[in-house]
């Protein structure tokens, strides 16, 4: 029966062509894997509420926040965790979000800065406004968490103490005395509501 075939192109294209196929379609189906393997279906809880994401688990977390979240206030300010502008909370520790996977902070109780207060009531809050800490603001979200994040385990930091736990977040406007000022009078605001 095959001595009845006409070819009409020779064995070597046919065989060509179909190896070109096969190993097209498996770089499709590589590619599939690759996309499935470099996404993860994560479960972040962001200020008390649960967020599914499906991002690459090294994606920062930083970005996650910002751009799948939708919350704007923690900032990028270096992306290398040196300025503390992107400082966010994971289980109460002040955490750079810029340069830590978004898979280390699955699981864990992530806090921003729109989870310090709804009504901008948190001591130190009340503090930043009163001793008049901002210029530009755009460092204030990190200076802010770093500060909460003392507080939450000194109650009554003294001025070194204040200055080795905010030495990672930067002020470009200098603002470090003011910064100090709120500190302590968070403290005793934090202070006089616990005795009262």
């Amino acid at each position: 029966m095959l001595s009845g075939l006409q070819i009409k192109q020779p064995v070597t294209s046919a065989g060509t062509a179909a190896l070109q196929y096969c190993f097209y379609q498996l770089y499709l189906s590589n590619f599939k894997y690759s996309i499935l393997k470099i996404m993860a279906d994560l479960t972040l809880t962001i200020n008390g509420q649960n967020h599914n994401v499906d991002v690459d688990p090294q994606m920062p977390l930083l970005w996650v926040i910002r751009d799948f979240i939708g919350l704007k206030g923690t900032k990028f300010g270096c992306g290398i965790a040196q300025c503390g502008a992107c400082t966010v909370h994971l289980d109460g520790d002040p955490t750079r979000s810029c340069s830590i996977p978004v898979s280390i902070a699955a699981g864990k109780k992530i806090t921003t800065i729109e989870g310090i207060s709804e009504n901008i009531d948190h001591p130190i809050q009340k503090a930043w406004i009163a001793q008049q800490v901002p210029q530009c603001g755009y460092c204030q979200s990190g200076q802010i968490m770093s500060a909460v994040a003392l507080l939450n385990h000194n109650h009554k930091p003294t001025d070194a103490e204040i200055d080795i736990a905010m030495s990672g977040n930067i002020c470009r406007c200098g603002t470090y005395q003011r910064i100090r000022k709120a500190i302590h009078q968070a403290a005793e605001m934090m202070n006089e509501n616990q005795t009262a």
